[in-house]
């Protein structure tokens, strides 16, 4: 039988600085399930929801995505590392267990482009949020704490030649597939597809850019991906030229307002299991979009550290790297860790974020700093 033990713990906010203290424990019996499929395809595995604040881990057995996946808090799922830290990956404090390594794959050090599909129906507030905060990566006028800030984290990795990762990063061309080409049920290789179709089209094609572009699918409310919501919230990866034609860096997140806001949208909406908890009051109105603007900020960071799956990871299977922001995941403020998402801050109206962009306010989570060894983020108050 599963025996599974919930520990709620909530602190009140102080004055500018909204704090959160949510401690999870749990326990129950688990069993881990490999496929064996094409290579292409996708090894995957049961969450197991042993969780602790203090504990390290039993080394990993089962490899997850290659493709690779991330759920917010409060996924209670364990990932892979070198060592596992809490009730996953992340680990705010600096450690001599994190390994790190930059395996020689090509990072994005020219300007960075991102090109994005559009697929299903996007109302024109949603695109506006989405566009603006991929345009405060560099946008270094921003109100401190910044998006730009938090991107300095980024730039700090660097290629074989000691170059660093492009402080630039500019919206590119756009698709809009309003139509559902490939329909509202989507595997992994029909994400290739759409890709596909968005590149190759005979009016207004994306344009091409293997080298230092990066094609940010992202599905309407109404569209299912393969294993998301049970498994992952958004993913990356890169393009089969059997498929696509190219080998293209690639990212998919989804709108999970309509499927699992709960999961995906975390914290701005709860799940079902935390009874009594509410959720915070999302920067931008909209829950659904506010939830995926940190699953976006996860995959561009490591698409821009780990294109090719071949550059900056830990772990020793470069089929299920553990990335820059995987050792952050849940972690948003200082003293993160565990199942607590740290120190935020509390707008005049109520909501909840821990950095600015160019007109908006956001809520993203940390990225591991290899150089101090540690997560961090430009609202850090030490």
């Amino acid at each position: 039988m599963n025996q599974t033990h919930l520990i709620l713990h909530f602190c009140g906010s102080f004055s500018k600085v909204n704090i959160i203290s949510l401690s999870i424990y749990a326990h129950r019996h688990h069993k881990t399930q490999r496929l064996s499929v094409k290579p292409h395809l996708l090894k995957m595995h049961r969450p197991s929801l042993l969780l602790s604040l203090h504990t390290l881990l039993a080394l990993l057995t089962a490899a997850p995505l290659p493709a690779i996946g991330y759920r917010p808090l409060p996924h209670l799922k364990l990932n892979s590392s070198d060592l596992r830290f809490g009730d996953s990956k992340k680990y705010e404090g600096s450690s001599e267990f994190v390994h790190l390594r930059y395996h020689m794959g090509p990072v994005l050090t020219g300007s960075i482009t991102v090109h994005t599909i559009w697929y299903g129906q996007w109302q024109k507030s949603q695109k506006k949020m989405i566009r603006e905060f991929i345009g405060s990566f560099s946008a270094v006028n921003a109100k401190h704490p910044s998006v730009a800030g938090w991107w300095d984290t980024v730039r700090l990795y660097t290629d074989q030649t000691g170059a660093n990762i492009s402080r630039t990063v500019r919206l590119g061309e756009e698709k809009n597939d309003r139509f559902y080409s490939h329909g509202k049920l989507l595997t992994r290789l029909s994400i290739q597809s759409v890709i596909k179709s968005a590149v190759t089209a005979k009016t207004k094609p994306l344009p091409i850019n293997p080298s230092n572009g990066l094609y940010l699918l992202l599905t309407s409310d109404d569209v299912y991906v393969e294993d998301f919501c049970g498994q992952v919230c958004g993913f990356h990866y890169f393009t089969f030229p059997s498929i696509v034609g190219y080998t293209l860096p690639f990212a998919w997140v989804g709108n999970s307002a309509k499927l699992c806001p709960g999961i995906c949208a975390y914290p701005f909406a709860v799940p079902e299991y935390m009874q009594g908890l509410k959720p915070l009051k999302s920067p931008n109105g909209d829950v659904g979009v506010d939830g995926m603007i940190s699953v976006i900020g996860h995959e561009v960071a490591e698409l821009a550290t780990n294109p090719l799956v071949n550059a900056w990871y830990a772990g020793q299977d470069p089929v299920a790297p553990v990335e820059i922001a995987d050792l952050c995941e849940g972690i948003y403020g200082t003293g993160g860790g565990g199942s607590y998402m740290g120190q935020l801050l509390n707008g005049k109206d109520g909501a909840t974020y821990n950095m600015n962009g160019i007109r908006r306010r956001y809520l993203v989570q940390w990225l591991w700093n290899h150089v101090v060894s540690y997560c961090t983020g430009p609202n850090a108050l030490d």
